[in-house]
């Protein structure tokens, strides 16, 4: 199918897309404002990233919207976030279950403020019945972090040793019965991973594009869908 001049293969679409959403910081600064503005102007590139992966058929798309380390950032910009989050949560609900979408939240949710929980649980609840795309909100998560989870885990479950294989591990794991990412994206052109996912992303294909997250649009996707499927995916063999 042709959408806006991109060229895309509905046949050789991604199952999961996963997005580091970087760049509200120096976005506000850039235009002399503080750095909350740029999250807030951000939530409007989060709508059109769900509408358009759910457009597409995409089955998985996760969002890395606020990770263990971001705790060490002003207090300011925290309780920010963390406002945020609640109004997003309370205030998307019908559009999730307008599209059928299914959201979940991985990461630490108990270290999350109460009202964080108490917003992201109505909104689990409401789309828990839903069939189509599922949305991970990645919130108080690193991927050490979810490692040591998932090994507690299978510890506390008396799982002895000679048990453990990379299946087993994938179930203990915050997208137990998802698809690994087979897109990595990372916005505002930094070129590393800053512990998303490091287990799931083992056979992923990255873009590190410049644009800065609160400029993204629908076509920026479509871009990225098709760079996708010019690579060629080797899955560790030699070619």
């Amino acid at each position: 199918m042709e959408i806006d001049g991109y060229n895309i293969d509905e046949s050789r679409l991604p199952k999961h897309v996963a997005i580091i959403m970087d760049g509200n910081g120096r976005w506000a600064t850039k235009r002399k404002m503080p750095r909350v503005f740029g999250h807030r102007s951000a939530m409007k590139a989060v709508r059109k990233a769900i509408t358009t992966a759910s457009d597409l058929g995409i089955k998985v798309l996760t969002l890395y919207a606020f990770s263990t380390e971001n705790w060490k950032r002003s207090a300011e910009e925290v309780s920010g976030l963390m406002n945020l989050a609640i109004r997003y949560f309370l205030n998307e609900i019908r559009s999730m279950n307008d599209r059928d979408i299914r959201v979940k939240v991985i990461g630490d949710v108990s270290g999350l403020p109460e009202g964080v929980q108490k917003a992201a649980q109505k909104m689990l609840d409401d789309t828990a019945e839903n069939q189509g795309m599922v949305l991970n909100l990645a919130l108080n998560y690193g991927g050490r972090e979810e490692l040591v989870h998932a090994v507690k885990g299978i510890a506390a479950d008396g799982i002895s040793p000679d048990r453990i294989d990379a299946a087993l591990i994938d179930r203990y794991l915050y997208t137990a019965d998802q698809p690994d990412p087979d897109l990595v994206v990372r916005t505002s052109g930094e070129k590393r991973l800053s512990n998303f996912l490091l287990w799931q992303i083992a056979y992923a294909e990255f873009i590190f594009d410049d644009i800065l997250w609160p400029d993204f649009d629908e076509k920026c996707f479509y871009k990225w869908i098709v760079e996708y499927q010019h690579r060629n995916r080797r899955y560790g063999g030699v070619k």
